[in-house]
């Protein structure tokens, strides 16, 4: 046969075409078909329970991996529709409230909304005692020329009780801080003060808008707010802890969500679409906020019932300020 063997000497097949191992001493040819059926018959069952085994793990796995994405998206759920938390004191319609009594401003005081409540929206002014209300965010540089232009006349408003001020920190412009969340973290501070020393709400606001940050930096830290705060007359130690704590800054995100999708109390807009949003007497200002005449005016008329831009209007009531004809 040359170079090739004969493979049928050493083995043998059945009749299936089984090969069949050579016999062993004293092994007759079907003793070894015998014990070939047997090793593939156990190789076959080892085989099934392999897969079995493989199958269930399978299924087991991709049981466990369901069940781990259902935990998932149910804690994402849960988180989504857990109550934000209360609430400050004293900022029972999302703002404070300020008033004066001829010689000292303090705050309108209030209960905390609750974490499952909705805000009360403040009484609306009137003429005799017009509210000006004043969405805003301390990132924003036009909140700031709004503050720094009028804080004196509006300090002198409310200070003789000529007017209420109510102000509404936002989270508006939480990405303009470079990650910081300048924005939650300032409105965050005026909130602490609201609840633990609300009569000091007003200086506070203007120290915020006196050391106001530029947009895209990271604006002051947790620590420089607190002694910001301390030098606005804020140092009681429980709104130091609040404010390094972010123990408002849930409610804050809330109270914006809700300024930027909801109606405005006492007003016809819709939502705040910019920032500062003024309203007096639930009368927006579009003028500008460098222009400490064109606001005191704009209140005037409000308050004197007369059109907005018309100039034949005399002084705010009660007030030394006269606007500018």
């Amino acid at each position: 046969m040359g170079r090739y063997e004969k493979v049928d000497e050493a083995t043998d097949t059945d009749e299936r075409g089984t090969m069949t191992p050579p016999a062993g001493p004293g092994e007759t040819k079907r003793e070894r078909r015998e014990s070939a059926r047997e090793k593939a018959r156990v190789t076959r069952e080892a085989e099934a329970k392999r897969r079995r085994r493989n199958k269930w793990a399978l299924q087991g796995g991709l049981v466990v991996g369901v069940l781990a994405i259902l935990a998932v998206v149910a804690l994402v759920i849960t988180r989504s529709l857990a109550p934000a938390g209360p609430g400050p004191l004293n900022m029972a319609s999302d703002g404070i409230v300020l008033s004066g009594d001829g010689t000292t401003v303090s705050a309108v005081t209030t209960d905390a909304t609750p974490a499952d409540g909705s805000p009360t929206p403040s009484a609306a002014g009137t003429a005799e005692k017009p509210s000006i209300v004043v969405y805003l965010d301390y990132m924003c540089p036009y909140c700031g020329q709004f503050d720094t232009t009028n804080a004196e006349q509006l300090e002198t408003w409310v200070t003789q009780g000529a007017a209420d001020l109510e102000i509404h920190p936002l989270g508006f412009l939480d990405n303009a801080s470079l990650g910081s969340k300048y924005s939650t973290r300032s409105a965050n501070a005026l909130a602490c003060v609201a609840n633990y020393q609300p009569d000091t709400a007003l200086d506070v606001n203007t120290a915020l808008f006196a050391q106001q940050p530029t947009e895209n930096t990271t604006g002051l830290t947790n620590d420089e707010l607190v002694t910001l705060v301390q030098g606005a007359g804020a140092d009681d130690p429980a709104v130091a802890s609040c404010i390094t704590d972010g123990e408002f800054t849930d409610w804050v995100a809330s109270a914006t969500e809700r300024a930027l999708n909801d109606p405005l109390p006492n007003s016809d807009l819709a939502a705040v679409s910019a920032t500062p949003t003024v309203l007096v007497n639930g009368q927006q200002y579009q003028g500008s906020p460098t222009d400490a005449a064109a606001f005191a005016q704009f209140v005037a008329e409000v308050a004197g019932g007369q059109p907005t831009g018309d100039t034949s209007t005399g002084e705010l009531p009660g007030s030394t300020a006269t606007p500018t004809p």
